[in-house]
């Protein structure tokens, strides 16, 4: 009898000690399952499988940046796309290529084929010096019947009849030199003279903005000299 009781007490601390024991397995084999990730059947439960899919959220996050770096490229490409244009308005020009040098270059050019352009030129800016005259005579004219019709204007300052006719007659002599001086010979013309190559509207274009800035010189050269 005693031994029987021996025996059962002995099963019963064996049981005991061995509980934790068996407890504690069973926790490092969840623990295995979750430092594993590698898809282990321990790690269902406690889903590190699904939190390592933040893993492929980097990955989008990478896809992100790539998808950036195509549209930078794209915006390169863009960038680019414009050269051969610029590379093919020169590859029109031909003759028309001298255009860009000094314009005392091509104005004095005894060239046929410069005489179109430099007929326009020299017209372009005979009329812009009318114009200018135009505006300042018209300018003195305002000047003049303001401060007449100015109440605070001192008597001494008012301008004579004889200064307001005179500025009048110059306002008109301006006009009338406007009116008189010839057309401007056309553009398309003088760019087709000049070329030896085919034009179309882009070089006439681009001729115009180069001729714009031989005008402005050639104007300044034949405008009168300013009264003292």
């Amino acid at each position: 009898m005693t031994s029987r009781k021996t025996l059962l007490a002995a099963l019963a601390a064996f049981a005991l000690l061995a509980s934790p024991a068996l407890a504690g397995a069973g926790g490092n084999g969840g623990g295995h399952g979750n430092g594993g990730g590698h898809g282990n059947g321990g790690g269902n439960g406690n889903g590190g499988g699904n939190g390592n899919s933040g893993g492929g959220g980097n990955s989008g996050g990478k896809s992100g940046n790539s998808a950036s770096h195509g549209k930078s490229a794209s915006a390169h490409a863009g960038t680019k796309a414009t050269t051969p244009k610029e590379k093919n308005i020169h590859a029109k020009l031909g003759r028309l290529n001298s255009l860009q040098r000094n314009s005392n270059a091509y104005m004095n050019s005894k060239s046929k084929k410069f005489a179109g352009v430099q007929a326009f030129v020299m017209a372009s800016a005979n009329a812009k010096n009318a114009q200018a005259a135009i505006d300042a005579a018209q300018a003195e004219v305002d000047a003049l019947n303001a401060k007449l019709n100015d109440p605070s204007t001192p008597p001494e300052d008012a301008p004579t009849q004889a200064q307001i006719d005179a500025a009048q007659a110059a306002l008109d002599a301006a006009k009338l030199a406007a009116a008189d001086a010839p057309d401007i010979p056309s553009l398309d013309d003088a760019v087709a003279d000049m070329a030896n190559k085919p034009v179309d509207p882009d070089v006439t274009e681009w001729a115009k903005g180069v001729l714009a800035e031989k005008i402005d010189q050639v104007a300044a050269k034949a405008a009168p000299a300013p009264t003292p």
